[in-house]
């Protein structure tokens, strides 16, 4: 195992306090159909885009009911420009001795075997998990998935917001270093367990996405971007680095459009869907996600669209304009992910 940067001085691991009373206590009965066991995780990373790398990585293991097994964490040389540096605090000189994704995958993979993995906006951390396993012509041993947003959601707690700063405030848990992988992971695990204990007394059926291996990595060089955008000055330091290769081209959706998202209903198939503006996971992947369930990904907004998906819904840009002119019911992406899994049949006939 890797240095644990927030240890105590005196050696110990670091402690989840006990929560309060009400929603720290198991239910006698527990589910019988919930998991044996979650790994909670957190990546730091160099950026958002699919071409983006992992700088740390931290996991908390816990057993069926949310208790603490062991924690794991391991800064990531990136290999690139570590990115936003004033997020995570990881400079270039900090990870120039870290190690490759590649010498930390087997120990990865060994605390996420077997294990549900648990992430605030886990699609992201999915996906960039995935993505690094590609890279190293891996395939990370993890099954399925659950979002702690989605979860909060499931479970209607008053939140103002999504933030894991929200979710940690609800349960009391103090944050010591926001956006440290591992004390993320901690923060995380504190409030996963009241929240895991809280949907086993309701019966809550735990919103679990399968998470689908990578595999389509190309060792083709990305060009380094000219003007100084997004990913401007990441190059290359071996051969091993790639990008992910441009999505084939799409099929017309073969289902009819059933007409607009009712709120708090299922997605159809052959419902039209638009996305506007910037979206945790790679773009391609969630229209992916979106075609591969049946649905029609829109490039524009009109009278025929279903819902729109935006994570900024009092923007100005064009698609919320008109969405909003013409009534079309609008969701985050955190909301759109969870009715990803479990989009309705189109009608017969």
């Amino acid at each position: 195992m890797l240095e644990d940067q927030t240890a105590r001085t005196d050696g110990t691991s670091p402690r989840i306090p006990a929560q309060p009373a009400a929603d720290s206590q198991p239910p006698s009965d527990w589910p019988t159909g919930y998991p044996d066991g979650y790994a909670v995780v957190d990546v730091e990373t160099t950026g958002l885009a699919r071409d983006d790398r992992i700088v740390s990585a931290a996991v908390y293991r816990l057993d069926a009911r949310g208790e603490v097994e062991d924690h794991w964490y391991t800064p990531v040389n990136p290999q690139r420009d570590p990115g936003p540096t004033w997020i995570h605090g990881l400079t270039a000189e900090a990870l120039a001795d870290a190690p490759l994704f590649g010498q930390i995958a087997d120990e990865f993979a060994t605390r996420l075997a077997g294990r549900v993995l648990v992430a605030h906006n886990a699609v992201f951390d999915w996906s960039m998990i995935a993505r690094e396993y590609a890279r190293a012509e891996r395939e990370a041993p993890v099954r399925q998935r659950l979002c702690t947003i989605a979860l909060s959601k499931e479970l209607s707690l008053p939140l103002p917001n999504h933030k894991l700063e929200s979710l940690a405030a609800h349960y009391g848990v103090v944050q010591q270093r926001a956006h440290h992988a591992l004390d993320d992971a901690r923060v995380l695990a504190e409030a996963f367990r009241p929240s895991l204990h809280l949907a086993a007394r309701q019966r809550v059926r735990l919103p679990l996405l399968a998470c689908q291996p990578l595999t389509e990595w190309s060792d083709a060089v990305v060009p380094r971007r000219p003007g100084g955008g997004p990913g401007a000055g990441y190059r290359a330091y071996g051969s091993g680095y790639g990008t992910w290769r441009p999505s084939r081209k799409r099929p017309a959706c073969p289902y009819p459009n059933p007409g607009r998202y009712e709120p708090e209903g299922r997605l159809v198939q052959g419902m039209r869907v638009a996305i506007s503006g910037d979206t945790s996971v790679d773009r391609d992947l969630l229209e992916d996600r979106a075609i591969e369930a049946g649905l029609h990904i829109a490039t524009s907004v009109s009278r025929l669209t279903s819902l729109l998906v935006t994570n900024d819904p009092d923007s100005p840009t064009s698609k919320v304009v008109k969405a909003r002119s013409h009534g079309t019911p609008v969701v985050d992406e955190a909301a759109f992910t969870q009715l990803l899994q479990d989009v309705a049949p189109a009608p017969e006939g």
